[in-house]
């Protein structure tokens, strides 16, 4: 008699995952979708007083293996998380924890001072402060006659 471990589950999961896979791609076009690659970390977006605030949880991502840049008002965040498989030689009955690639893009309003975006990483959280521009004061306009 063999046993056999078996989980119903397991295909579904599989086949879910593999479709996930599918709907994202690596295109840098202008217009893509907000998130692709092969997972796509978290992220909230919170806007305080001063600032916008982008927090997005990459556990077990380098922050030398994330990669962010601004261009024509849009934020684009990539990075890595490396496998840990490639580096055993065991056999894994089962794998659920994601690696390879994301990427990400957040459309910026005007308000966002591009040129003062600030990232810092830390116990797998990613935190991109992006500063609002000083407000202008409203200035009255003398009509000449």
């Amino acid at each position: 008699m063999f046993l056999v471990n078996h989980e119903p589950w397991s295909l579904l999961d599989r086949f879910h995952q593999q479709l996930g896979n599918l709907s994202y791609s690596d295109s840098d076009s202008y217009y893509s979708n907000t998130s692709t690659g092969h997972w796509h970390p978290a992220v909230d977006i919170k806007e305080e007083k001063d600032h916008f605030l982008i927090i997005a949880d990459v556990p077990g991502v380098n922050p030398t293996d994330i990669e962010i840049m601004m261009e024509k008002g849009v934020l684009t965040i990539k990075g890595e998380r490396h496998s840990q498989m490639e580096d055993d030689n065991k056999t894994y009955k089962r794998v659920e924890r994601t690696h390879g690639t994301f990427y990400r893009r957040f459309s910026l309003p005007d308000t966002a001072d591009s040129e003062r975006i600030e990232a810092k990483g830390n116990n797998g959280i990613l935190e991109v402060i992006i500063p609002k521009h000083e407000k202008v004061q409203p200035r009255k306009i003398e009509v000449k006659s």
